[in-house]
């Protein structure tokens, strides 16, 4: 059990993949997971036919959610694994929603208040691990899982999703270490030599970290 345990972000667009390798992480590596409550949202629904009108309220619900699961793994004895992060929260799909206009100007203020109060609570990644694909990847991914919430997402709101996910990223690699990894040619769950090659990655800087903690 470690005193400062390990902290693995899987980050990226909705339908890559970030599921299904935090499931492969906690299965093959033991390490603890925390998923991301899409189902539970009450609002997702609603703000996928109408984005203005429930933006603040979707968004307000994952905040909280996702603070409460840095509340319950802050002091975990485990690894951890975590299925999207409050930082792609606030710096991808808030802000977005902000830029497009869909999200009111006060909304907004009051949500980055909120935000950046709880951000200075919590524990930064270890690693944030980056899982990449095109638009219209991401788009036959989410139409194969077929979730009813999601058959509005359309391949426009997907792009622009993409463009604020590579801005985040640019921003924050000096501060956090990135793994990026292109999934658009692979599938976690069948091209297995390329998955395990990405769990090798995160392995080797767990130890690395471990060691020099």
């Amino acid at each position: 059990m470690q005193e400062n345990p390990y902290y693995l972000v899987i980050a990226g667009n909705i339908g890559v993949g970030k599921t299904t390798l935090t499931q492969i992480i906690e299965k093959k590596l033991g390490w603890t997971p925390y998923y991301e409550k899409v189902v539970e949202n009450p609002y997702l629904a609603n703000f996928y036919k109408d984005m203005a009108r429930w933006s603040f309220h979707s968004q307000i619900f994952f905040l909280t959610q996702r603070f409460k699961s840095h509340l319950n793994f802050q002091n975990a004895g485990t690894p951890i694994v975590q299925d999207r992060s409050i930082f792609e929260d606030a710096e991808v799909f808030a802000e977005n929603l902000y830029r497009q206009n869909l999200m009111e100007k006060q909304d907004y203020a009051t949500y980055r208040d909120l935000y950046e109060t709880m951000v200075q609570t919590i524990r930064s990644p270890d690693l944030i691990l980056y899982l990449k694909a095109s638009p219209w990847t991401l788009l036959s991914r989410i139409r194969k899982r077929w979730r009813d919430v999601e058959r509005n997402i359309d391949k426009e709101y997907l792009f622009q999703l993409n463009l604020r996910y590579d801005y985040w990223i640019r921003k924050i690699e000096s501060k956090f270490p990135v793994l990026m990894v292109e999934t658009d040619q692979n599938d976690l769950l069948k091209d297995i030599e390329w998955r395990d090659k990405i769990l090798d990655a995160i392995l080797e800087h767990y130890r690395i970290q471990i060691r020099t903690n």
